[in-house]
């Protein structure tokens, strides 16, 4: 998987080579993951015009000139085929979202790691463990 960070530079066009990369791998059937700015770079590129997705808002890519308004969904992050789209402030959607479509866990040990960061009540740490053991 190809996993692309947030930041600036990606609204400056400064990261042609990372956005190349990223549509090797979709063209190879290869996952991406993208958050925050790095949506923009995947949008400018028309990476986003076929696939459901999500960013930081619907307004900060339609700077990007893209095409996929109808596809962009108000949530912290989204999968649609071998990518993923998440918004800056859900890093932990993001995470989240990665693990699931590598097939990291399974789906007990994904909730309950999920509950515990989110909310960091112990019982979501006592399910934690209860899941591992299995």
């Amino acid at each position: 998987m190809l996993i692309l960070p947030g930041g600036s530079s990606w609204d400056l066009g400064q990261e042609n080579e990372a956005i190349r990369l990223a549509r090797t791998f979709l063209d190879s059937g290869h996952p991406v993951a993208a958050i925050c700015g790095a949506t923009a770079g995947l949008a400018r590129d028309g990476l986003l015009d076929q696939r459901k997705h999500t960013s930081n808002s619907p307004e900060y890519l339609a700077a990007t000139g893209y095409r996929g308004h109808s596809l962009y969904e108000k949530a912290p992050a989204v999968t649609d085929r071998n990518l993923v789209t998440a918004s800056g402030v859900a890093p932990l959607e993001f995470a989240q979202h990665i693990f699931r479509k590598l097939d990291l866990y399974s789906p007990q040990v994904l909730d309950a790691w999920y509950g515990l960061f989110k909310t960091g009540e112990t019982k979501y740490f006592e399910t934690l463990m209860q899941a591992i053991k299995r």
